[in-house]
């Protein structure tokens, strides 16, 4: 191990899309002599988007892990490990397991574009996990970099909280210097390295008030240093970054910092900051459910095991990789562990450390430490392992956010081939990933996600790592139909041509139920019109019938069905014939007695700011949404509860974002059926 647990530090890379993110974590690998050469996202040759679907796109798609050893300014060396997780909001699961095991949540966020959805989706999901935060306003070298505006809506977005660390002493291509708030002092890079310079008066002025400002603020929270403060004594850079360390840790304070990836102005200076005021796993102990009682873990190096599986990939070399985190004792390779979700032993093989795609071997792996193993086939993501016997067996960790999938596409095998790998693969798929679901559908394979994007990758991944390749199409609406009214019919098989011939009849009346009651079947039969025996088989033939459906292939559903009266023929019947009999007889009084069509509506929860609440509920409306219910909640946002038909949510999920700029979230869930409007009866 590179560092000892307080040395440790797992970083969490988040914000919007093109922000930045992987530019910047490229940049630190760059300046802690991971690289000789920083590759760029245009080419898709760098250390983080490694993926073929992450190239051809240029955008982060899955999980990049980049460790690294960082020399601070106090002459401590560090253990990093950055997590670079996706800004799309298709790939929020990404983030949710990177936030999972992260120690400080790096916000990134770009000073051409300000806050965007992806970056109040960092921010909501740090807070959500309850995982510190540090904020670096990136691409301060671009045309139209405007630190101060980005600085303003971030504060007007997430807080007052928010405070400035560092300022640009110049924009866009003079961006070559920045001022440091707490320090009072300015730095220039150049091609040598950096030094310190006098800043500007009119930069000077803004960072001094910025200084006394942020100088009040810390030592309030230091009863000795607030004293000192009082009484004249200026506390120094150290004491200052050491308070607000604690700040950070329990979510008082926010830093905001600044730099460039591309040019590398600011990045020493924000891994040095990251060093210092991200707390490690020993100031900030892991918690871990026991039943419903959380409990905090204590990270000891000679402890009892504890690991947390918290996301599996799949390598088309190594199959699946179990990505880890020690949270207590010590894993060595050939450990053996049992899994507190599956109960089954796992023998941990080789040990390694990703770096991109490269797999660095490990010896140990001690508390705080991020490491991987290949072939825990029985470790899903969100398992907690542990020796057999131990106190581990009953502990699980902490529920990530549910993220339901709200967009699907059905699927269809294009070979044979495909049609017998494809549910095994599928179940890779959603091994990998959490936010992925399949289902059936009217007899169809349906994939479920977050939006149109992460289905397209999904089953890009499915064909390149797994070879299964399928066509789609849209998802069918699940309609029903049920019987008008009630209505009598008779069912008959007759076959007695010679030899054993098939005889039954069975008189019925089928009858409408009240909606979401099901299915009821009476035997009224008297005087033994049909023998017992065959009652059994008349029930299967009647069940038989309503999931094949009506005429139009809709399963039947809320319908009574009363056994009347019969035939049968000492010889010729048969439970056969008497299945065969009974379905006829279903379908007839369908068909005699007329049929209603139901769609299939589902609850829908919206929430979305409250300044987009209008345009939501009106766009609701059009798709013959009932509005149920509205509230306003914590910082601005409205939530919307609305029954809507599943027809008109084929494509809800892009046409939501596309309405509010990505700032909604949206969950649906099948409830009931209704009578479907005579105009839009499917033919």
């Amino acid at each position: 191990m590179d560092a000892t647990t307080p040395r440790l530090r797992t970083v969490a890379v988040l914000g919007a899309g093109g922000a930045g993110k992987t530019t910047l974590v490229e940049a630190l690998a760059l300046r802690a002599g991971v690289l000789t050469r920083a590759g760029t996202v245009e080419d898709g040759s760098t250390l983080s988007d490694h993926e073929p679907e992450e190239v051809t796109r240029r955008m982060s798609l899955a999980l990049g892990v980049v460790p690294l050893s960082w020399t601070a300014d106090e002459g401590q060396t560090y253990d990093l490990t950055l997590l670079d997780t996706p800004g799309y909001l298709d790939f929020a699961g990404v983030v949710d397991d990177a936030l999972a095991v992260a120690d400080l949540a790096l916000v990134v966020v770009s000073a051409v574009d300000g806050v965007q959805a992806g970056t109040h989706l960092a921010m909501d999901a740090a807070r959500a996990a309850g995982v510190p935060t540090v904020v670096v306003v990136s691409k301060e070298d671009k045309p139209r970099a405007d630190f101060h505006r980005a600085l303003a809506e971030l504060r007007a977005a997430f807080g007052d909280h928010l405070v400035a660390l560092e300022l640009p002493v110049a924009e866009e291509d003079a961006f070559t210097a920045l001022a440091d708030v707490l320090s009072e002092e300015g730095v220039e890079y150049d091609g040598a390295g950096s030094h310190h310079i006098a800043l500007p008066a009119a930069v000077a002025d803004e960072e001094h008030r910025l200084h006394e400002q942020i100088t009040e603020e810390i030592v309030s929270h230091d009863d000795d240093q607030l004293e000192r403060y009082l009484a004249g004594e200026a506390p120094s850079t150290v004491e200052l970054e050491r308070t607000l360390a604690h700040e950070v840790r329990d979510g008082e304070a926010v830093p905001v910092l600044v730099a460039s990836g591309l040019t590398g102005v600011g990045v020493d200076r924000l891994a040095d900051l990251v060093c210092e005021l991200a707390p490690s796993l020993a100031d900030r102990l892991p918690r871990v459910l026991a039943g419903d009682v959380e409990i905090e873990v204590a990270p000891d190096p000679s402890g009892v095991t504890l690991v947390h599986a918290f996301r599996t990939l799949a390598d088309p070399f190594v199959g699946q990789v179990t990505m880890l985190r020690v949270l207590s004792g010590t894993l060595r390779p050939g450990d053996r562990l049992i899994n507190a979700t599956t109960h089954a032993e796992e023998r941990v093989p080789a040990l390694f450390r990703l770096r991109g795609k490269e797999h660095l071997p490990l010896e140990a792996a001690g508390p705080g430490q991020v490491a991987a193993a290949a072939k825990l086939v029985a470790t899903p993501a969100g398992s907690l392992l542990s020796p057999k016997g131990g106190a581990g067996k009953d502990l699980r960790p902490r529920p990530l956010p549910a993220r339901p999938g709200v967009y699907g596409l059905a699927l269809e095998p294009v070979t044979q081939s495909d049609d017998d790998r494809l549910s095994a693969a599928l179940a890779r798929l959603v091994a990998e990933d959490r936010t992925l679901t399949v289902d059936r559908v009217r007899d169809r394979t349906v994939l479920h996600g977050l939006g149109d994007t992460h289905l397209a990758v999904a089953l890009e991944r499915l064909a390149r790592i797994f070879t299964v390749h399928v066509t789609t199409s849209p998802v069918p609406v699940d309609y029903r139909v049920t019987i008008a009214r009630p209505t009598p019919a008779e069912g008959k098989v007759k076959k007695q041509s010679g030899g054993h011939g098939q005889f039954a009849v069975v008189g019925l009346r089928v009858s409408p139920l009240p909606r979401g009651a099901g299915f009821e079947f009476v035997d009224a039969v008297v005087g033994g019109a049909i023998p017992r025996n065959y009652m059994a088989a008349v029930h299967k033939g009647v069940v038989e019938a309503m999931v094949a459906g009506g005429s139009r292939g809709h399963e039947i559903v809320d319908i009574k069905v009363e056994i009347l009266d019969g035939k049968s023929h000492p010889v010729d019947s048969s439970d056969m014939a008497f299945r065969t009999a009974a379905a006829l007889g279903v379908r007839e009084a369908l068909v005699a007695g007329g049929s209603v069509v139901l769609e299939p509506v589902s609850k829908v929860q919206v929430t979305v700011p409250a300044a987009a609440q209008g345009d939501v509920m009106s766009d609701l409306s059009t798709r013959r949404g009932r509005i149920t219910d509205t509230r306003s909640l914590d910082g601005g946002q409205v939530q919307i509860e609305a029954s809507v038909p599943a027809a008109e949510l084929t494509r809800y999920v892009l046409d939501l974002r596309s309405l509010t700029g990505g700032r909604a979230t949206l969950q649906i869930e099948p409830d009931r059926f209704e009578v479907c409007p005579d105009h839009l009866v499917p033919a």
